[in-house]
């Protein structure tokens, strides 16, 4: 395979991230693939790498959410146009490489989430709320099953962006919570705890529901900085393994 070379197995915990850095390096370094150009199909890649297709499908998806590639069904992964100027920026904030920078990220994560939820409050539609609420059951329901729970999470984060009606903020943060799940490797939630992480949620969405843009900011605030002490600990526990 032009420029990606047999490497040696990865490891069976974390995969999909450990392929995304391999791929990483391939797409600066090889110089065997160009803006335009079709990666190797995944069924390679897994061989190469010595995974399952699904550490390689979940690895492409990371890097098709931060731009690099674009993903067209029954035809392929392409390196997206553009992504010459927005590699370079990955690599230099090192998200992807290593976790020295997981500080600012955070921060950053943090700064456009509160920023979401005041404008959600103040130009949420009736339709927005409705959806709003509606996510906020399902992570109600999933309080005891961690591994519904992140996903239900997520849903619900997603939704104040959309809620926002600012689409280069909510890109920005699709951008930056791909880059913070990939930097913190497996952060799955534990089930004893989601009932105050629910808490959190419900208060940021009764302040939307209330149209109290200074109200959402700071349940947000608040509940960001309780996620980054989270993630923190979590990093440094697995550093320490």
């Amino acid at each position: 395979m032009t420029g990606l070379q047999k490497v040696e197995r990865i490891a069976s915990t974390h995969p999909a991230l450990q392929v995304s850095r391999q791929l990483l390096d391939y797409l600066l370094n090889s110089g065997a693939i160009h803006v335009g150009d079709r990666l190797p199909s995944e069924r390679e890649l897994a061989e190469t790498f010595g995974v399952g297709r699904s550490a390689v499908r979940e690895a492409l998806k990371s890097l098709s959410l931060l731009g690099l590639l674009e993903i067209r069904q029954g035809d392929g992964t392409y390196l997206r146009k553009g992504s010459s100027t927005v590699l370079p920026q990955v690599i230099q904030w090192g998200m992807l490489l290593d976790k020295q920078h997981i500080d600012s990220l955070l921060d950053a994560r943090r700064v456009i989430e509160i920023g979401l939820a005041e404008l959600a409050a103040a130009r949420r539609t009736r339709e927005d709320l409705t959806e709003l609420g509606e996510r906020l059951e399902l992570l109600r329901a999933s309080i005891n099953d961690s591994n519904v729970w992140v996903s239900c999470d997520v849903n619900f984060h997603l939704q104040v962006a959309v809620s926002a009606h600012s689409e280069t903020l909510s890109d920005v943060l699709h951008r930056l919570r791909s880059l913070l799940e990939m930097s913190m490797e497996h952060n799955q939630a534990q089930s004893e705890g989601n009932l105050a992480k629910f808490t959190e949620h419900e208060q940021v969405y009764i302040a939307i529901r209330d149209q109290d843009p200074a109200g959402a900011s700071l349940a947000m605030r608040e509940h960001m900085d309780r996620v980054s002490q989270r993630l923190r600990v979590s990093s440094s526990a697995q550093s320490a393994q």
